[in-house]
Formats: structure tokens, sequence, C-alpha cells
């Protein structure tokens, strides 16, 4: 196995571990990947997901190049790629907790597209980002570019995907690629680890709408308004503000 998830207290990490191809996905990672998601979001304990590399230096090449050229002819093949791949994203786009991409090195291609697919990305200052169909002849996926585009706009999309050139931590941050540049993700971590997790789900819920395209509250998002109030987060949240102290949230 390529990728491997471990619990540590409240924190799921999924690390991806094939150094030797640059940890570039094949098709059995793709198909992994959506079960290990779930099984982090299943425990009750798990606060946040940390996508990162088991091996500093390498985040992800993206597609296993040697796979889809030995494959590639095979219609019904590329058909079960394709289907794997959207899986594995849109799992871990919609994934109910919170969701982080930790970036050590170089994130290219289908690397990037599971980078974007995360909550919030913070990169070391040596990490490089590109996603590079255009030099291979391929096309992006409507799903991943719908993603790159939420964050960075049209324009710099079309750059990036017209042009495959690869960019450094600076101008990632500088154009929204990525949130926050530093040699660990511990401080988003602590942070998240700490704060409401029925707060987070339904936020992140929330945000998610408006990506896809609701602009008006609706029964829903009324009630989750509403009900908040009256559910555990909120009477600890509130003690914890008057008897001045961190609060200690349940799951």
């Amino acid at each position: 196995m390529s990728l491997a998830l471990g619990i540590e207290g409240s924190i799921a990490r999924l690390r991806i571990d094939r150094a030797q191809k640059r940890n570039a996905f094949n098709q059995a990672m793709w198909e992994a990947l959506p079960r290990l998601v779930g099984q982090a979001m299943a425990d009750p304990k798990v606060r946040l997901l940390v996508l990162e590399s088991a091996t500093p230096g390498i985040f992800c090449a993206g597609a296993d190049i040697s796979e889809l050229l030995d494959k590639s002819p095979d219609a019904s093949w590329r058909a079960a790629n394709h289907a794997a791949i959207n899986r594995a994203q849109y799992e871990l786009t919609r994934a109910s907790k919170p969701t982080l991409a930790f970036i050590d090195g170089d994130c290219v291609g289908g690397g990037c597209g599971l980078a974007l697919a995360c909550d919030l990305r913070v990169s070391t200052p040596r990490a490089r980002f590109g996603i590079t169909p255009a030099k291979l002849g391929l096309v992006y996926p409507l799903h991943d570019t719908k993603l790159l585009v939420d964050l960075v706009g049209p324009s710099q999309a079309k750059r990036l995907l017209f042009t495959g050139t690869l960019i450094d931590a600076d101008e990632a941050l500088r154009i929204g690629l990525i949130d926050r540049i530093a040699d660990t993700p511990d401080a988003e971590v602590e942070a998240i680890a700490a704060a409401s997790p029925h707060s987070q789900r339904e936020t992140k819920a929330m945000i998610r709408r408006i990506l896809d395209g609701q602009t008006d509250g609706d029964e829903a998002t009324r009630a989750a308004f509403a009900d908040a109030f009256t559910l555990p987060d909120f009477q600890e949240g509130v003690r914890a503000f008057t008897e001045k102290r961190r609060p200690s949230f349940g799951n």
C-alpha cells in the first residue's frame, strides 16, 4: 500500500508513501483514497485530516505516467481510471471534517488536484506547484479545474493550465493557491483541533453550498444557524468565555 492512514489523538494523517515514483498516484492509490478518507471521517476522535508525504521533500508528482503509457490504449481502463480519480477528488473535497494538505516539495498535476481538494494548504518554502496536462496533450478534469478556479480565479487558472508552468511557494501564496508558507502546519492543526467541531462541520457544509452555486438561505441553512444555540458546543463556548478559559469541546 502506497497510502497509509494513521490516527494521532484527534489528528488523522493520510501519508503518501511512494518515494521511488515521487509519490505519483497509480490506479490502486486513487481507488484506496476514498476508503481511507471515509475511515478518518467515521472516527469520532478525529477533528482534522492532514494529507502529507511520508518522505520530506516530495509531495506528489501527479498521476503515474508509466502506468498511463502502459494502460491508456485500453478504453475500459481509461474509463475506470477517470472514475477513480473523480471519486477520490470528490470524496476528499466533500469530507465532513476539515482537511489540510501539507506540501513539501513538488506538487504537480493530480498532486496539485489533491491539494486543491483539501480545505487548507500549507507549504514549505521549497514547494513548487504546477498543473501540467498541456505538456502531455491531456485535459484536466472539470471537477479539479473548478477547484482551481474557485481558489485563484479564471485568469490565473488559465495561465497555469495553458502553460503547465511550475511556480514557487511565494507565487502560489500571492495568487491564493496556498494559504500559508511554513516549515510545519502545526499552527493550523492546533487551532482547528481546539475549535468547535460542530461549527467547523456546519461551516464547511455552508461554504460548499456557496461554491456549488447557492446564493440564498433555505430551511436547512436557517435550521443550522438556529439549532447551534441549543447544542453542547454553544453551551461550552459560552461557559468558557464567561470563565475566561479555553473551551473544551466534545466531538
